[in-house]
């Protein structure tokens, strides 16, 4: 395979992934800007801290789509521009969906300031390996549920879905979840300080934790 059907594919993937569907949601709501709400981040959770909720379910289940797309598409443009690609497809929709990744997380649109990547991170891995993204879920709801801290559950999915990827798949995806598991924990670093201070609100309150 030449390097033209990988480069579609990441492009693809990167602007795809690039698009603020938090951002665009809310202004097309009329709610403004996300950006000036609450923690200011794009993503779900912090859409849902102007009280629609059923915005906040759009935004993450788009943001989840687009990773997702990026992933299922990219195999089919690279066949489409180059047949002899099949045995590369893999490596191909893997690229696609670390592109869409970063590009939730460093849009160009936003002066490279995104979202924190944890939707997009899910249709990612459940578009790569499924079972990868139903424990980054099941690890990020049983944290939610007994500690009540969003980007708390985030840090621990993070670290759990590489780890279950390791251990369940043979597609070689390992090293590309636990590589944007690291960007994610990185883009937490906010969440982070304020927890090791007591300083992370909960889930459901007004203010402060990022989503």
């Amino acid at each position: 395979m030449d390097n033209l059907p990988m480069l579609i594919a990441i492009a693809m993937g990167y602007l795809l992934g690039s698009i603020p569907t938090g951002l665009i949601l809310t202004r097309l709501a009329g709610l403004g800007d996300i950006r000036n709400v609450g923690s200011g981040n794009i993503g779900a959770t912090n859409v849902l801290r102007t009280g629609n909720k059923m915005l906040a379910a759009a935004t993450l289940l788009l943001d989840v789509a687009k990773g997702a797309a990026a992933v299922l598409i990219a195999p089919l443009l690279a066949t489409a521009i180059d047949p002899t690609s099949a045995s590369e497809l893999n490596k191909v929709a893997q690229f696609a969906g670390l592109s869409a990744f970063l590009g939730h997380l460093y849009p160009p649109w936003l002066a490279f300031r995104g979202g924190k990547g944890v939707a997009t991170y899910i249709g990612v891995a459940a578009a790569l390996f499924w079972p990868a993204g139903i424990v980054f879920c099941a690890a990020w709801l049983v944290a939610a549920a007994t500690m009540r801290y969003s980007s708390l559950s985030a840090l621990i999915a993070a670290i759990v879905a590489p780890v279950a990827a390791a251990i369940l798949s043979t597609t070689g995806i390992t090293a590309m979840l636990a590589l944007m598991s690291t960007l994610l924990i990185l883009k937490h670093h906010a969440n982070i300080r304020r927890l090791m201070n007591g300083e992370e609100p909960k889930i459901g309150q007004k203010s402060g934790s990022a989503g």
